[in-house]
């Protein structure tokens, strides 16, 4: 191509920075340039158009201009050059857009202002990878929510595993207490109006007489029955129950106990270790669960320390976080939601309808805004520190994750690499932080011991022996499970 040729196409580019992590881009769209694409618009329609006593792409131009319009041929023709000046303003400038460049007019006035055989300025607008930083890397003071190890938690865990493993004997000879399960029959009205409760009776259910597995004063009433007796039972639904028409309103039950059971628990010896668990004898299964729960505690705290590190380090962070990037980790959330109900059996298709998925949307973005300041600060961190993954560690680890694999062949190696190293740099990231940072642990509060516990609870339950698993959550088909079910599905109490 002569010099006088490259000048008549060559673009003029320039940048400009704009909020939110955007960058405009001017191009000058050379007059030569602008014929050129009439021109290939006029052949490719002229290819196209099939007139009476023409050949195909014979058409002449004052006849094509004629059947077709020449605004539809400037349209295409500007159509194909804004599509061609994109990618070549990008790639001569290095620029890598977020998503798609925009037109920061709208294409009817770049039309109006479009004269083939005349140079054309457009203006384009896009989301680019933010360039975050951080005021400071270091020295920084943070306090931890401490998780301590409770010894106690065994012997809670073994009574759990014995109620599962327990034999439920008739009882005849004493009043119903605490503990027991009763099979009742009971039909429930509202105090206010006599109306029935929907879903508030029953010709026969299991109940486990415990507080909190029904509403608030249906088990203190059940305690004390013998089999066969009636009883009106009143109760008040709490304010936050699901049912609407329930919530708030007083009841009444009238209840009659049917069947009573009470609960014959196995020794606790080496036989029921053997069967709650793998382990032979009771002093393993003692020492398995202790060494479970301390492991469970140290992982947690471990986890708050880095929460609390990683709440001081977004502190300090400095970017402008582009739309784009918040509206795909916004998509990210949302695809993780609708996994993790899919797993449950649940139809997500007819789950998220069209407003859940927008009200999801909105009230996605303050955690998906969190998530994404808290990559970029340690992304900016890696940056300031010159802190990196060696390629040794990386290979490692790869070789162990791989080694774990059923079908390693059917995972993209690709991705697998990438989220391991980005996994192993987090890691690295964090432990540079411990170790220039200063972590206290917050002073306990009472109030939340319970909750601490039943965190505790539900992690390690994951790690237990099937029996201890059991026992942390109710089997299938279990009275206490078929009542939670009841609660939740209807206006049973």
């Amino acid at each position: 191509m002569s010099p006088a040729a490259s000048t008549e196409t060559n673009l003029r580019v320039t940048t400009s920075p704009r909020p939110g992590s955007r960058l405009a881009v001017e191009v000058a769209v050379p007059a030569g340039r602008s014929q050129k694409s009439y021109d290939a618009a006029l052949e490719k329609l002229s290819r196209s158009v099939k007139l009476p006593g023409f050949r195909k792409g014979r058409v002449p131009r004052p006849v094509l201009l004629q059947q077709i319009g020449p605004l539809r041929i400037r349209a295409t023709a500007l159509e194909d050059l804004v599509d061609a000046v994109v990618r070549e303003a990008m790639q001569q400038e290095a620029i890598e857009a977020i998503g798609r460049p925009e037109l920061n007019e709208a294409f009817e006035l770049v039309l109006q202002r479009f004269t083939p055989g005349e140079e054309l300025t457009i203006t384009l607008e896009m989301d680019v990878e933010p360039i975050p930083t951080l005021r400071s890397t270091k020295g920084f003071t943070a306090e931890a929510e401490p998780v301590p190890f409770d010894p106690a938690r065994v012997d809670e865990l073994i009574e759990q595993s014995r109620r599962q493993l327990a034999t439920l004997v008739p009882v005849e000879d004493r009043a119903a207490a605490e503990g027991d399960v009763a099979q009742i029959a009971f039909s429930g009205s509202f105090v206010d109006n006599g109306e029935a409760i929907e879903g508030g009776s029953s010709e026969g259910m299991e109940v486990e007489l415990e507080e909190g597995r029904m509403i608030p004063g249906f088990v203190a009433g059940i305690v004390g029955m013998a089999v066969g007796d009636s009883r009106d039972v009143t109760c008040r639904f709490p304010d936050s129950y699901p049912q609407e028409q329930a919530a708030g309103r007083e009841a009444l039950f009238a209840i009659t106990l049917l069947e009573l059971k009470t609960r014959e628990l196995p020794a606790l010896d080496d036989a029921f270790a053997q069967q709650a668990s793998d382990k032979q004898t009771l002093a393993e299964l003692r020492a398995d669960l202790e060494q479970r729960l301390r492991e469970d505690a140290e992982r947690r705290h471990r986890a708050n320390r880095h929460e609390a590190l990683l709440t001081v380090l977004v502190e300090q962070l400095e970017v402008e976080l582009p739309e784009t990037l918040i509206q795909q980790e916004v998509r990210n959330l949302i695809e993780q939601t609708a996994g993790q109900i899919s797993q449950q059996g649940m139809d997500v298709k007819k789950l998220f309808t069209p407003d859940l998925v927008r009200s999801l949307m909105d009230t996605s973005r303050p955690e998906a805004e969190q998530r994404l300041r808290r990559t970029m600060a340690l992304k900016a961190l890696a940056a300031a520190e010159k802190i990196e993954v060696a390629a040794a560690d990386l290979e490692a680890k790869l070789t162990e994750i791989r080694q774990g694999l059923s079908d390693s062949a059917a995972i993209d190696q690709e991705r697998l690499r990438l989220a391991v190293a980005e996994d192993l740099l987090k890691e690295k990231l964090l432990e540079w932080l411990e170790t220039n940072s200063t972590i206290t642990d917050k002073a306990p509060v009472a109030e939340e011991t319970s909750d601490a516990s039943d965190a505790t609870e539900e992690t390690s339950a994951k790690q237990q022996p099937k029996a201890t698993k059991a026992a942390a959550k109710p089997k299938k088909g279990n009275a206490a499970a078929g009542a939670s079910k009841a609660q939740e599905e209807g206006a049973q109490p």
